[in-house]
């Protein structure tokens, strides 16, 4: 690739609220120079590796990763594996990745092998937008030639599988048009689904709360309380267990604020005795680049401490230095 400079196209970011942001008047030749001469020398120089992924958007990272192998005739990702190790390898290439790549592995991941990692699927697909699911699910035929749909119906089943299927075809109601009339009717259903009923009726819920529109859920939440006296969380808590229950709990806190669903994810992967380096590498990667500054905001309002110094506290050398450039000082 000549010397350029890329385009605004490269400049743009798909989420406003994050801390990876695009860098203006990026030079993709310098960078490819200087990521060579990190990885080739004598001794990987960390530094140089962290300052550039945690510092380009995902376009852009990808038009440096396109220039280093036209130049280099090899893969960025799979040099960054041969030069680094352990959590700093994982979080670095995860970083050079594009974000539908790293949902469609992590994705595969949890559910390939002996038993399902329930927690990464539930988190994923709870969390992430028809858009995403979409991206996601795209990436995972091409590396896996089956969509997630094809293998999830091999390994989940009953009340939760058919969520989960639900939740894997990315096609939730996006309408913005709340009809409060509609919504009251959707908490009573779910009100006489479960509270009201002897046993109870999840079918409603997986219905309700896989198909509906965000804006509708957070309606139809207010709306429950108003005629329960109860939060849905509560009811759902009391009323469905196993992981059926914590894929709707899921399910109910993303739709009320996504931002403080990963805070907590986040301060239960580093809290007491030794860290969950896995959870929080996804965690940090994947939100970086869309809502890092709110979570940062939830996390200081849910814990009285900022996150920065609750990762300096918790994990140290570069592993550290590079979660700490993707929260940035709060």
């Amino acid at each position: 690739m000549s010397d350029l400079w890329v385009s605004k196209i490269l400049q743009t970011t798909p989420g406003e609220r994050g801390t990876i942001e695009a860098k203006a008047n990026i030079n993709v030749s310098e960078d490819v120079a200087a990521l060579r001469k990190a990885i080739e020398g004598i001794g990987t120089t960390d530094k140089t590796l962290i300052d550039i992924l945690t510092h380009r958007s995902s376009s852009q990272k990808q038009a440096v990763s396109k220039a280093y192998e036209e130049t280099t005739k090899r893969i960025l990702v799979n040099d960054l594996k041969g030069d680094t190790q352990g959590s700093l390898e994982d979080l670095l290439v995860a970083l050079a990745r594009p974000p539908a790549v790293n949902d469609a592995k992590w994705l595969n991941k949890a559910i390939k092998g002996a038993g399902t990692d329930i927690n990464i699927l539930i988190e994923i697909l709870a969390s992430r937008t028809n858009k995403q699911i979409k991206e996601l699910s795209a990436a995972y035929a091409e590396k896996t030639k089956k969509t997630p749909m094809q293998k999830l119906k091999t390994e989940v089943s009953g009340d939760f599988g058919k969520a989960i299927l639900l939740l894997a075809e990315g096609a939730r109601d996006e309408s913005t048009n709340v009809n409060a009339d509609k919504a009251r009717e959707d908490a009573k259903a779910l009100y006489h689904a479960g509270e009201k009923k002897l046993g109870t009726d999840e079918s409603k819920f997986i219905e309700i709360l896989c198909k509906r529109s965000i804006p509708h859920l957070r309606q139809t939440i207010l709306e429950y309380k108003n005629i329960s006296g109860k939060t849905l969380q509560k009811s759902i808590e009391k009323e469905i267990s196993g992981d059926l229950e914590e894929l709707l709990v899921a399910i109910v806190k993303c739709v009320m604020s996504t931002p403080a669903y990963f805070a907590e994810k986040l301060y239960k992967s580093m809290k007491g005795a030794g860290t969950d380096e896995t959870t929080l590498t996804r965690v940090m990667v994947s939100r970086g680049e869309v809502d890092m500054l709110d979570i940062r905001a939830e996390f200081k309002k849910l814990y009285q401490r900022s996150l920065y110094k609750e990762i300096s506290s918790d994990v140290s050398g570069s592993y550290g230095d590079c979660l700490k450039m993707i929260c940035g000082e709060d």
